[in-house]
């Protein structure tokens, strides 16, 4: 049997409009990677060069990075392992990976999740205003005690700005929930912002070592003593 490498592990969610920068901030965190050519490819036909033969691939529902018109891969989710209070953490990230646009994000994402990141972006007013929205979606489909947490990103586009920072705060202080203005591409609080939903889920956690080394990629927290919901 492999031997452990992390203590407790945390499966976290990116949620919020499509074009806000969820991909951007995961790969900013997980890599320190910044990309303008994340794009949304729902329905696209794109070149895949695979064992020098190029095939056509038709994207649904999913995010790639395209490279020299060749696809190198869809995200589901991440995994980057911190230390936080003497413990390794596991953290599994997941991306919507274009869901959001058709609203198909159901229960089976949520399941499981103790953290989640509910993303707008500074330059979009309506990705702002659709905040109550998602908030109302994470009521109805993640578990009861889930930590939450609301980011302004693309705080860098300064000149671009429509939604106020004094508007995300109102509306993160009326949900008891904390927040971050961010930018992916600048880097900043992007990393701040990860660890204290962390240290936020670790505080109230049991502390329990996982069963296996296995990814959990069904939506399970890999944590036991966590309440959940009742999943239907």
């Amino acid at each position: 049997m492999a031997k452990k490498t992390y203590d407790l592990l945390f499966k976290l969610l990116l949620i919020g409009d499509s074009g806000v920068g969820k991909t951007c901030v995961l790969f900013r965190f997980s890599d320190d990677a910044f990309n303008t050519t994340f794009i949304s490819t729902i329905g696209r036909i794109i070149l895949l060069k695979e064992a020098n033969a190029i095939r056509e691939y038709r994207c649904h529902e999913r995010v790639h990075m395209v490279c020299n018109n060749a696809e190198v891969g869809g995200i589901d989710f991440k995994i980057k392992t911190v230390e936080l209070q003497g413990k390794k953490i596991k953290l599994q990230i997941w991306d919507t990976a274009g869901q959001e646009r058709f609203h198909t994000i159901t229960t089976s994402y949520y399941r499981g999740a103790m953290g989640i990141m509910l993303v707008y972006d500074i330059t979009n007013a309506k990705s702002f205003e659709n905040i109550s929205k998602w908030l109302r979606n994470i009521d109805e489909h993640a578990n009861e005690d889930v930590e939450r947490m609301l980011l302004g990103n693309k705080c860098d586009m300064e000149d671009k700005r429509v939604v106020p920072k004094a508007k995300g705060e109102q509306i993160a202080r009326e949900h008891g929930i904390r927040f971050f203005e961010t930018s992916a591409k600048a880097n900043i609080s992007i990393e701040k912002a990860f660890l204290t939903l962390a240290e936020d889920i670790l505080r109230k956690t049991p502390v329990k070592e996982p069963n296996s080394e296995n990814v959990d990629i069904s939506g399970g927290s890999g944590v036991t003593g966590w309440k959940s919901k009742c999943c239907s």
